[in-house]
């Protein structure tokens, strides 16, 4: 076995990983080869070969379709055995923890989940991950002979990646099913990526109502950035699960990163950690949230947020 295998149904975030593992693999001595399934999947190939990819492995076959766990796992697995993979990378994605796990019990290889840092140290793998509630990060081995790792999206950068050879290869495989789609429904809301946003402005309990969110969407507006929220706002139905950041959402490094009425509880600020620039609004002084900031204003955020609105306009 001697290569790295990457796969995410997200291109970006397969990018991402195509190119962390191709530096890893110049550590270990191992060629990165990326998979690309489902319906379209070929237009994928030259995205991943951009990012480092030496073969790219394609499968347009219907059973991808929606991308169902035990169909992507069982084709995954045929073609890790026949890339001969020892190292396994799939984006740690809402269907990518469904799908790892999987794909690892028919590999026989042990799985970390949720990583969020790997290195290459002394011929082996060392994958980091928030554990005790994002309080600390435990660093973890595997000592099987493959090894699948679930890897966060933004854990790597597909900037400046150098392009492979990205050779194409169209394997025959044998997968199928046992999910049986009886409805499909168009998920009510706004549907936000927070992974690719460049300007985010998260919101917080520092709200005193749901109708009040419409400070936050004003101030995102002004700015041309996403609104985002901590996970207690989509627990309360204000807004929907696709904008929690941190532990339970998204993680996410944009260039700037504006919390208001957020007080940075480490379940939420592990989603921003790899902002390039944040700023926070609280009417607390003590609130966590400005240990990490590189700017902050103490105030009110119904005082703060209009008379940020208006300067932005008039600039």
């Amino acid at each position: 076995m001697a290569a790295v295998l990457v796969y995410s149904e997200k291109v970006e975030t397969a990018r991402e990983l195509v190119a962390g593992g191709k530096e890893l693999g110049a550590a270990l001595g191992l060629g990165v080869s990326a998979v690309a399934l489902g319906p379209g999947a070929g237009a994928a190939a030259s995205e991943l070969a951009a990012a480092g990819a030496d073969t790219v492995y394609v499968s347009e076959d219907a059973a991808f379709e929606g991308w169902p766990a035990d169909a992507v796992a069982a084709g995954l697995a045929q073609i890790a055995e026949l890339a001969g993979a020892s190292v396994v990378l799939v984006g740690s994605t809402r269907r990518g923890k469904e799908t790892a796990p999987r794909l690892a019990q028919k590999l026989g290889a042990g799985c970390v989940s949720d990583v969020n840092s790997l290195v290459a140290e002394g011929g082996d793998l060392v994958a980091g991950r928030y554990a005790f509630g994002g309080a600390t990060v435990a660093r973890e081995k595997l000592g099987t002979a493959v090894k699948v790792f679930a890897v966060m999206p933004k854990t790597f950068s597909a900037e400046g990646a150098s392009a492979g050879a990205g050779a194409v290869e169209t394997p025959t495989l044998d997968v199928s099913s046992s999910v049986k789609v009886v409805d499909r429904r168009a998920k009510e809301g706004e549907h936000v990526n927070l992974d690719a946003a460049p300007r985010i402005v998260g919101i917080g309990r520092g709200f005193n109502a749901r109708e009040d969110l419409a400070l936050g969407d004003q101030l995102a507006a002004a700015l041309e950035a996403v609104v985002g929220c901590t996970k207690s706002l989509a627990d309360f139905e204000w807004l929907g699960e696709d904008r929690i950041i941190g532990l339970s959402g998204a993680k996410t490094a944009p260039d700037l990163y504006l919390s208001v009425g957020v007080s940075g509880q480490i379940q939420h600020t592990v989603g921003v950690a790899g902002a390039k620039l944040i700023a926070a609004v609280n009417k607390d002084k003590e609130a966590p949230i400005f240990a990490m900031a590189d700017y902050g204003i103490v105030g009110d955020l119904y005082e703060v947020v209009p008379a940020l609105v208006e300067r932005l306009k008039s600039v």
